[in-house]
């Protein structure tokens, strides 16, 4: 998921998608995952050379991704979707509103208490002697894990509250890059993963399972095959009318239920509970790993108080 904040930053967006035959790759890409270019080709009935500038605007405006494939032909350019959702705020931002972003890698927890099969890693090694031992996830290292990953129990991240005593808050988003944790390589393995904030909980968003068909756009080039490349970008949005989980809604916490002028912190809980309908783990993408080039951020926008 994309979120364009900016009409200026989505220029290259906008025109990639001005197209029509940009539009019918798009389609033909949701539709079979991924393609080389001699297959995209063929089922538009064009010449690679006209096809190859459609292409390249796609690649620009990062809505697809190429990787290159050996195969006893030659190398082949395969094709693949980077984006499943886009969400364009056209509201401009108002003089008198304030932003406030933070953001914590995947190994800045302050609290957790997890299950194997698990593990964490950063971006150059796995964390401790192996795989499996929750032990691991207390070691100092962990800090600089920017992949952790679970079968149940949960991890809690804080966060340092910077509003001012003028500010009245009105909305927080909540980013996370997640997918599921299988014991082996399943693509479906549904995992009911929870979210609690300031004690209050939000939700929860049901994950169809790990994400390995594809390297990661960050993931490293020594991480291993078999497991979760990437993750799905959730966002939640906590506003005055509720919650909302990627613009649909999720409870009826509002923003002003956090008390966020009461407190000092901010405490993220991301869970799989031991009883929960599918109790499918959890793998949580930070910093320089997966998809996104982000760890688990949180932006608090907010209003300046009258009188």
């Amino acid at each position: 998921m994309r979120i364009i904040d900016n009409l200026k930053e989505g220029l290259p967006v906008f025109d990639a998608l001005s197209n029509e035959i940009r539009i019918k790759i798009l389609e033909l890409l949701l539709e079979r995952h991924q393609m080389n270019m001699n297959e995209i080709a063929e089922t538009l009935h064009m010449p690679k050379s006209t096809l190859t500038p459609h292409i390249k605007k796609l690649v620009q405006a990062e809505l697809i991704g190429i990787s290159l494939n050996s195969e006893k032909r030659g190398t082949q350019k395969i094709c693949r979707l980077f984006e499943d959702k886009i969400i364009l705020n056209i509201i401009p931002q108002l003089t008198e509103q304030k932003i406030y972003e933070t953001e914590l890698d995947a190994g800045q927890y302050s609290d957790c208490s997890i299950a194997p099969t698990c593990g964490l890693a950063s971006r150059e090694k796995v964390i401790g002697n192996g795989f499996d031992d929750p032990r691991f996830f207390h070691l100092p290292e962990r800090f600089s894990a920017s992949i952790i990953w679970f079968s149940k129990g949960y991890v809690e991240y804080t966060f340092a509250n910077m509003l001012s005593p003028d500010d009245k808050p009105t909305e927080m988003q909540i980013f996370l890059e997640m997918c599921s944790e299988a014991p082996g390589v399943l693509s479906y393995f549904p995992s009911d993963i929870h979210f609690t904030l300031n004690g209050l909980h939000l939700g929860y968003w049901t994950s169809p399972g790990e994400c390995f068909d594809r390297k990661g756009r960050y993931t490293p080039s020594w991480w291993f095959s078999n497991f979760p490349q990437y993750g799905i970008m959730k966002v939640i949005t906590i506003n005055e009318t509720g919650t909302y989980l990627d613009g649909l809604f999720l409870s009826s916490v509002t923003i002003d239920r956090l008390e966020l002028m009461q407190k000092g912190a901010i405490t993220l809980r991301v869970e799989v509970p031991e009883d929960a309908k599918n109790v499918g783990g959890l793998t949580l993408f930070g910093i320089n790993f997966g998809d996104y080039d982000s760890g688990i951020r949180i932006r608090t926008i907010c209003n300046k108080k009258k009188g």
